[in-house]
Formats: C-alpha cells, sequence, structure tokens
C-alpha cells in the first residue's frame, strides 16, 4: 500500500504523554494542519463544511501489541478493538471540526 501524505498536523502534543485518548477529551483543543503547496487545490469548497475527516500517521507509536488493556476497562481485549494508537498499521482516523482555511 502506497500513501501520499498531502499534509502535517499540528497539535500542542509533543509527546503521547498527556495526548487525550478520546475526542470528549481533546474538544476545547485548537490544531492545525498544513496543506503542501501541491494540494491546496484540494480545498476548494471545504470552508462550507462544519467538520473533516483526517487520517493520519501515529508517528510516535514505536511497539505495539495484540492485545492491550483499553481506558478504564480491566480487561485484555484485542488491539482491533480498541482505539489504541500503538497497531500494526500505525494509521489513525479523527473527526475533527473545521474552524477555518
Amino acid at each position: 500500500m502506497n500513501i501520499t501524505s498531502i499534509g502535517t498536523i499540528y497539535t500542542p502534543f509533543k509527546t503521547t504523554k498527556g495526548t487525550p485518548i478520546q475526542p470528549i477529551a481533546g474538544s476545547d483543543i485548537e490544531g492545525r494542519i498544513e496543506i503542501f503547496p501541491e494540494f491546496k487545490k484540494g480545498l476548494k469548497a471545504l470552508d462550507g463544511f462544519s467538520n473533516i475527516f483526517l487520517i493520519y500517521q501515529f508517528h510516535l507509536s514505536n511497539n505495539y501489541s495484540l492485545e492491550v488493556i483499553p481506558f478504564l476497562d480491566n480487561k485484555k481485549r484485542g488491539v482491533f478493538a480498541t482505539r489504541a494508537p500503538s497497531r500494526p498499521n500505525n494509521i489513525g482516523i479523527s473527526i475533527v471540526m473545521l474552524i477555518s482555511i
């Protein structure tokens, strides 16, 4: 599988420690996305949307386990049944509020 990066996501978080693991915990946090110049035409008419999907790489995720104990749980689950960022393909998806372009 080949994936072409179209930009970079910037958040206030520099390490995994303290990064929200559930969307509700990050509802007041703002980030910024820089789209590479060659892809900027693809933003046309996006400003009419309230939310967008982001597909990204967990670039700080190094190791993974196929079984994890999720946050607020005490039972091991398969990693694919959780939101754990440490996974074999280290790809994440989030729906975020679009403030401006």
